[in-house]
């Protein structure tokens, strides 16, 4: 649990007033309203709306605080806090990532084209019955998505399975600083997504940025691609695959998994 006094101080605001009303939900779409009493509404603005239209109608539902970038006049809304920054989704995404700094886990960060879904469901149910495991729900693997995944992790569990998905360079970064994940998981690289990219070995190379600071990674043996990017990491890594790996390179980085 946070306050919003907390909140202020993990986005590094200051001179404001505010409360030490407790926060439970961080909210990007005002459809998704239900505790309105302990929600935080971040007003993103994109190209098809923007979140401080929806400002009046979350009031008067009962909605009293508001991460903004435009300043609100707060005689029309008695009551209500409105933190301003310069950029929110910057702003949703720096308090995920001071929320995922909290805890000590094992967090395994699942990227590539397609496939990380099934993956992350599939390993859910295999480790469910020997770990209290948060995850992502449904596909919330983008900008919007990885931070409210990652705000759902809380102190009784003991792993948390993330995807994150990009479509254009310089987003995993961003990714990488929430979700800090400990291991990796490339499923395959393909033709998804390839619109903000000039081929896929520079999509996977981004992709990759995700594990920068991960002491695992498990990976596509089979891609020669992603087999020719992964060997140049310095991270130990597992392949799976149908081809036989049995270098003594490959053997090399799956002792050191071992130890």
């Amino acid at each position: 649990m946070y306050t919003l006094q907390d909140i202020a101080h993990a986005l590094k605001l200051s001179g404001q007033s505010v409360p030490r009303a407790s926060i439970y939900t961080l909210l990007t779409d005002s459809r998704k309203l239900i505790n309105p009493e302990s929600s935080l509404f971040f007003a993103l603005s994109g190209t098809r709306r923007d979140g401080h239209l929806f400002i009046p109608e979350l009031y008067k539902a009962g909605l009293r605080y508001f991460v903004v970038s435009e300043k609100i006049s707060a005689k029309g809304y008695p009551g209500a806090i409105f933190l301003e920054v310069n950029n929110v989704l910057g702003a949703l995404q720096k308090l995920a990532s001071f929320h995922r700094s909290q805890f000590d886990i094992e967090v395994i960060g699942i990227t590539g084209s397609n496939g990380k879904t099934i993956v992350k469901e599939w390993l859910y149910q295999l480790l469910q019955a020997d770990k209290t495991i948060v995850r992502s729900p449904k596909s919330y693997n983008s900008q919007i998505g990885v931070p409210l995944s990652v705000w759902e992790i809380e102190p009784t569990n003991d792993l948390a399975l993330f995807e994150a998905g990009i479509s254009q360079p310089g987003e995993m970064q961003q990714l990488q600083e929430i979700i800090q994940p400990t291991i990796g998981v490339i499923t395959n690289i393909g033709s998804a997504h390839s619109e903000g990219f000039k081929n896929n070995a520079e999509k996977l190379k981004e992709k990759l940025l995700l594990f920068k600071n991960s002491r695992v990674i498990i990976a596509n043996g089979d891609d020669t691609l992603i087999k020719e990017q992964v060997d140049q990491l310095s991270t130990p890594t597992f392949y799976w695959g149908k081809k036989d790996l049995s270098t003594p390179g490959n053997l090399y980085k799956e002792e050191k998994c071992r130890h």
